[in-house]
């Protein structure tokens, strides 16, 4: 466990944390008739008018005439004509404008030749979906015209188009290769040990991998599970066993679902910790380990350390960096990137050529995805595996997916009064001890919508925790 525990204080402060402003961007967020396609980012920072139309490939350019700044957007897709649509902006609002295209154009699923197009529309050019953002916050950089998408990721879990979501990836990025313990934040199904995985193959470290449920850690067995044990050291250890720690020596230990070890367990693992070597059970001579720790949870571990839950000494050896993983429903800008994916890595046959039906499409786009990328990955497999001549249908996606309540498109206003509004998040944060993710998965609202209502009402969190 040699240096494991630096902290983040080796990292230069630029990197970590660069200053953001609001910009404005359009994402090609999905092409249901190519998925594995993916997606892309444009930025809208000095454009008065954008052109939408077929092309050979994804690609967009700029182009300056008579003072005005062009953004010329092409498509590879049958379903979009040569000259499909433009957006033309009047001050600071955009207007869509069908250019008597074949297919058409809608916005939030309605067809429309000429709309208005507000922050979060949706908009379909045949069976491409956009998506247009006013106002992301965004470092420095995001700004240019670069196809984000046609940038590699420099391993798996780190592609995001959301400009804040990329830049957080990014500084995983220089953190990975250096020997810091990290502590991966998130609801369940994010993706925290895809996110895990790669991590530990741009450390650079030779040796393996190797990974623990903490939940199936059990106080009796702990020392000789994460320790191992000598042959003879109790009933039924018939040959020496490494245990977890020694068999990720040189290499990385992930310790997933972290808030659910045991206290007994904490304090086994934090003695391992300090002294970064470990005696395995029944043995004498203490063996030292050189290992990089990850940890994952979905668990505010702060809060479970102040219900005394959770030893607030272990979780500062665990958290030399933390790295919070938003839920789906907060990139959903990203859906095509991880849906391009997550085809191109299953196992089940025709995924790679699949497509997706506009309507099918449509309903990825407005589910509320509660179990995140997780539950994106088995209503694929299971759409692809039931699809016929390769086009998922709205038929053959799981019937939660279907009959759930969906909405495409920007949220709408509030409709109760300020003062019911106050009243119902007052008592959920009270109920929930001030956790917003708690309160956001029950109003159904991203964490950013309820900041955006508590700050409204004139809500603090922090005035019900602990």
């Amino acid at each position: 466990m040699n240096e494991t525990f630096t902290t983040t204080e080796d990292v230069p402060e630029n990197e970590l944390r660069a200053p953001a402003r609001p910009l404005p961007f359009l994402f090609v967020v999905l092409h249901n008739d190519n998925p594995p396609l993916g997606g892309a980012r444009y930025s809208l920072v000095g454009i008065d008018e954008i052109t939408i139309g077929r092309g050979a490939t994804r690609a967009a350019s700029r182009v300056d005439e008579g003072g005005a700044r062009r953004l010329v957007l092409r498509l590879p897709s049958s379903t979009v004509s040569r000259a499909h649509a433009r957006l033309v902006r009047r001050k600071d609002e955009w207007l869509l404008e069908d250019l008597d295209s074949k297919n058409g154009c809608c916005v939030n699923g309605e067809r429309v030749t000429r709309a208005p197009i507000r922050d979060g529309d949706f908009i379909e050019i045949g069976s491409v979906v956009l998506r247009y953002r006013a106002a992301l916050p965004a470092p420095p950089g995001a700004d240019d015209d670069v196809d984000s998408a046609l940038r590699p990721p420099e391993a798996s879990g780190l592609a995001s188009l959301v400009p804040a979501v990329a830049a957080g990836l990014g500084t995983l990025v220089r953190i990975a290769r250096l020997p810091i313990s990290t502590l991966l934040l998130g609801e369940t199904g994010t993706g925290k040990e895809v996110l895990a995985r790669g991590i530990h193959a741009l450390s650079g470290r030779p040796g393996p991998w190797v990974a623990v449920h903490c939940g199936g850690l059990t106080s009796s067995l702990v020392e000789s599970q994460l320790f191992g044990h000598v042959k003879g050291a109790f009933t039924g250890a018939h040959r020496d066993e490494p245990g977890y720690i020694r068999s990720a020596d040189g290499g990385t230990l992930f310790l997933d679902e972290i808030g659910d070890l045991p206290l007994p367990a904490q304090a086994t693992l934090l003695r391992a910790l300090q002294e970064r070597e470990v005696v395995p059970v029944g043995g004498t001579r203490p063996t030292l380990v050189d290992v990089r720790v990850l940890a994952a949870t979905h668990k505010s571990l702060d809060l479970l350390c102040l219900q005394g839950e959770f030893r607030s000494d272990l979780l500062a050896r665990l958290a030399g960096y933390k790295h919070m993983l938003p839920p789906l429903r907060e990139r959903i800008e990203d859906l095509g990137i991880l849906i391009g994916d997550l085809l191109r890595h299953t196992n089940v046959p025709g995924a790679r050529e699949a497509r997706l039906s506009v309507t099918a499409g449509r309903r990825l786009l407005s589910h509320a995805w509660s179990l995140n990328i997780r539950e994106l990955k088995q209503v694929l497999t299971v759409g692809v595996g039931l699809a016929e001549r390769g086009v998922v249908e709205l038929s053959h996606l799981p019937e939660g997916v279907v009959k759930a309540p969906a909405k495409l498109g920007p949220e709408k206003d509030v409709p109760s009064s300020t003062e019911e509004l106050r009243a119902q998040l007052v008592s959920l944060l009270q109920t929930h001890r001030g956790n917003v993710t708690a309160v956001s998965r029950i109003l159904g609202k991203s964490r950013i919508h309820i900041h955006r209502w508590m700050e409204k009402c004139g809500v603090d969190p922090n005035d019900y925790r602990g």
